[in-house]
């Protein structure tokens, strides 16, 4: 305490001292500017002001894990691309006479979790560079000059973390670069600009006849939101697209994370990675780590199928909830995911992996899909039967209760953005439009044409298979999960013919 009041007072004299100077003093503004001066000096003392600017430069750095790209699963397109791009650091003679530009950027796009990261430190780990990585977010300050200030110091930093350690080589990793190099609006300098100018300038002065050569790699999910000055051929020159894996690449990311756990013989992981459409690689982890749990769980000595099958229901929805609903809520809730899971199957056969009746996260049950293949390209009529399987919980509502409830809430928004995808890629009868220009009033007429015509089929076919939910309902009452198998059977019993086979007859 006695040190403060002695740093408060030398600021004081320190401050008055500089507006006794001149020949003409404001007292208010001297007084002012006094106050501010001895409160920044006192907290930058405490540590509770502007963080220093050789924060990023005294930071230790952290060894990171050696990562190959043979331990990255799946992607194999991306690292054969990456790997190309990197060629330029590990064989430099031959690039350089070649007369080949160096690479200074490379800008990996795509989904959360889809292993962006790992991707950089394992190009780390084949060109045998030093890994500096960094968020976006470490570099926004409200103090003007700090971000530009950090972004010189990362460069400094790997060329001396490179030089220190013997390489070459040092790879600058920047996750969530659109927090930075955002799009500049032309207007008043901010500080978010400054510092994206001094990333350009450090990208600008990367050369390979340097001693030490810097690779930036940057990663976003994000990239419409980059500046054009950071995305043009000579800073970001390569830039990767990181998908969702596909139902191969699943197989391989659920393969590589099982490695290292016990699980019995008879787990079919073609069939997992069917059942994990659209899982990105950090959730396929997730997976296998929560299987593990539920098998200590069970004090059980190897994971089986039930632990996975679980683990897959947690990572889409949330842990089971001790949620004890009314009977007659149940039946209810029960008909509404059958009505979903016969509309499935009418539309998709094949498609149900489970029934489930039990709360989870916030749904009251859930039907889990999983299609006989990866799709990533869809017609009108497989869109229209997209939304009649949403509308299906609805609808099966309306036929035991004459009313809709509100736990059809959720299927009616995932409805509703099918129909915005048919809008805008020319699907409906508006014919091709700009979806953007389009009014709130002729976005409801045109989504109330759509959806009035499928919930009027979709009843229809309900209607006609009223007896698989008096055949069905008992079972998921009482073991309140039905497979797709068992599901399928019952379908079959009651003689469910597919769409498509009803058309081509």
């Amino acid at each position: 305490m006695k040190n403060n009041w002695k740093e408060l007072l030398i600021g004081i004299v320190a401050a008055a001292a500089i507006y006794t100077i001149g020949y003409t003093v404001h007292i208010g503004a001297a007084v002012l500017v006094t106050v501010l001066f001895s409160a920044i000096f006192v907290m930058n003392r405490n540590g509770k002001g502007v963080k220093s600017l050789a924060s990023l430069k005294n930071k230790k750095s952290v060894a990171i894990k050696q990562i190959s790209f043979d331990e990255v699963g799946g992607q194999e397109h991306v690292k054969q691309e990456l790997q190309e791009a990197l060629d330029f650091l590990v064989r430099r003679e031959e690039i350089a006479k070649r007369g080949i530009r160096i690479l200074k950027g490379i800008l990996l796009t795509g989904p959360p979790g889809t292993g962006k990261t790992l991707l950089a430190k394992a190009a780390a780990s084949y060109t045998d560079s030093v890994f500096i990585g960094a968020s976006g977010s470490e570099f926004v300050e409200m103090y003007v000059g700090t971000g530009a200030n950090r972004i010189r110091e990362l460069f400094q930093k790997a060329r001396n973390e490179a030089k220190a350690s013997g390489k070459k080589n040092a790879i600058i990793f920047i996750d969530e670069i659109d927090v930075i190099g955002g799009k500049r609006d032309g207007g008043q300098q901010r500080e978010y600009d400054q510092t994206l100018n001094q990333l350009l300038t450090e990208l600008d002065g990367i050369y390979h006849n340097t001693d030490v050569q810097i690779l930036l790699i940057a990663a976003t999910n994000r990239k419409d939101m980059l500046d054009e000055a950071l995305l043009r051929p000579g800073r970001f020159d390569r830039h990767i697209e990181v998908a969702l894996p596909d139902k191969k690449s699943r197989k391989h990311i659920l393969e590589l994370h099982a490695a290292n756990k016990n699980i019995v013989a008879t787990v079919n992981f073609e069939e997992l990675a069917r059942d994990t459409y659209q899982f990105s690689g950090a959730q396929l982890e997730a997976v296998m780590n929560e299987a593990a749990i539920y098998a200590m769980r069970d004090q059980a000595d190897a994971i089986t199928e039930e632990h996975i099958q679980a683990a897959i229901d947690k990572v889409l929805l949330g842990e089971k909830i001790n949620r004890e609903a009314s009977k007659e809520d149940k039946i209810r809730v029960a008909r509404h995911e059958l009505g979903h899971a016969i509309m499935a199957e009418l539309t998709t056969p094949g498609s149900v992996a489970q029934v489930v009746l039990a709360p989870r996260g916030g749904a009251l049950g859930f039907v889990r899909h999983t299609p006989m293949a990866d799709k990533y390209l869809y017609s009108k009529s497989e869109l229209e039967h997209k939304i009649m399987v949403t509308l299906g919980g609805a609808v099966a509502e309306e036929l035991f209760y004459g009313e809709r409830s509100t736990g059809s809430r959720g299927d009616f928004d995932q409805a509703l953005n099918i129909v915005k995808t048919m809008v805008e890629s020319g699907l409906t009868s508006q014919g091709i439009i700009n979806g953007q220009m389009m009014t709130a009033d002729r976005w409801s007429l045109i989504s109330n044409e759509v959806l009035d015509e499928l919930l009027a089929k979709t009843k229809q076919l309900l209607s006609q298979h009223s007896d698989i939910f008096e055949q069905a309902l008992p079972i998921l009452l009482e073991e309140e999960v039905i497979n797709g198998e068992n599901f399928r059977t019952l379908m079959e019993k009651s003689n469910a013919i597919p769409i498509n086979l009803q058309q081509n007859a």
